[in-house]
């Protein structure tokens, strides 16, 4: 008897490159998949970009109230600052105080003749170094 020894050799297939065409069916099927996911990712981005924005807003509209509480404060503040400011007894004090002004005598006033061909008076500005 002979004998025979047998081989078995193992062959490696290298099967990456190989590609299996697609079903009709299959790619119809991924595309309207694909169409239908961005739909979805179009729609949630559209509604976090409105939402992020609407906060945003919310943001401003605090600021702009917060602003316009302290212009209205300020402004109280500006109006009492005036009617101090125009007080007839300050102006009276100021007056006789720091101006050395007096109250008229009698005579020492002329009342001025209400003509016709009147004749309008020229306002000048007088600089003050500093302000009461």
């Amino acid at each position: 008897m002979e004998n025979f020894t047998e081989y078995f050799t193992v062959k490696q297939i290298d099967n990456s490159r190989l590609v299996r065409p697609a079903h009709p069916a299959q790619l119809k099927d991924f595309w309207r998949r694909l169409a239908v996911g961005a739909a979805m990712a179009t729609c949630l981005l559209s509604y976090a970009w409105q939402h992020f924005e609407c906060i945003q807003i919310r943001y401003q509209i605090e600021q702009l109230d917060s602003e316009r509480a302290q212009a209205t404060e300020l402004n109280q503040q500006l109006h009492l600052e005036v009617a101090t400011l125009r007080s007839p007894m300050r102006v009276d004090a100021i007056a006789r105080n720091q101006l050395g002004l007096t109250v008229p005598v009698p005579g020492q006033v002329a009342p001025v003749d209400d003509t016709n061909d009147g004749v309008v008076a020229q306002a000048r500005t007088i600089a003050q170094s500093s302000r009461p």
